[in-house]
């Protein structure tokens, strides 16, 4: 039976991996939370999962380089030093770091790569998401994860190629960018729509989040699969078969 490590456990979303993983009937192996010995949880794990901070990364995967486990990274608001250390990480141990461990957001990616691809960019990409008023960061983990998907599929660099933030006279719009728009307000779990608009016709595919259980979930299932894997950085698809 896996034995799952949480970081972060005193977190709602700690709170629905520890139902989660009696869901999937595996076992918990227990949390860590700020203060607390990550490196002997990384011990009494076969894999851990991670939703604390960006603050605590590089001493997290300090611990689970230590103890040679794996871990599956979920936290959000990570920066280029945060991925950079991700990818040393990963020559050591398997990891699987993304902006959503939602299995429908994962798919959703997957559709907007596809579409991206096949439709030209006379085809404007927008990507409108909504989460709760205590949510911190902007744009969302999976904001950008569904961006980097279109720019995947159109063969272009998403840092160079996006557009958020627009206020007063901006301008026209950049023929071939990809834009953000963020919205807070509620209890929402997290909303996203990836808009497609071309003269006189429009696709738009959509994920909308009911409950939090939804990402614990995933993240269970991709933790079990991680546990079996050898040294590299993995992504959401690789668990879907994508």
């Amino acid at each position: 039976m896996t034995k799952i490590g949480i970081i972060g456990s005193e977190g709602r979303m700690g709170h629905a991996l520890v139902a989660a993983i009696a869901e999937a009937g595996l076992a918990h192996a227990g949390g860590a939370d700020q203060g607390d010995d990550v490196g002997a949880l990384a011990r009494a794990s076969d894999v851990l999962v991670d939703f604390s901070s960006p603050a605590a990364l590089d001493a997290n995967l300090a611990a689970c380089i230590a103890a040679g486990k794996p871990t599956v990274i979920g936290t959000t608001g990570l920066e280029d030093a945060h991925h950079a250390a991700i990818d040393q990480a990963a020559g050591k141990i398997a990891i699987l770091q993304t902006g959503n461990t939602s299995l429908g957001v994962n798919m959703l990616a997957a559709l907007v790569e596809q579409a991206a691809a096949k439709l030209g960019d006379d085809w404007d990409i927008e990507i409108v998401e909504m989460h709760h008023r205590h949510k911190v960061d902007a744009p969302s983990g999976t904001a950008k994860l569904l961006g980097e998907a279109a720019a995947t599929g159109r063969g272009i660099d998403l840092a160079n190629s996006s557009e958020s933030g627009r206020d007063g006279i901006t301008g026209a719009r950049q023929k071939g960018a990809i834009g953000f728009a963020a919205l807070r307000g509620g209890s929402v779990a997290g909303d996203h729509s990836v808009i497609l608009a071309t003269d006189e016709e429009r696709l738009e595919l959509t994920h909308r989040a009911e409950n939090r259980m939804i990402f614990a979930r995933g993240a269970v299932k991709a933790a079990e699969w991680l546990a079996g894997q050898g040294a590299g950085r993995y992504r959401m698809g690789a668990v879907l078969g994508l």
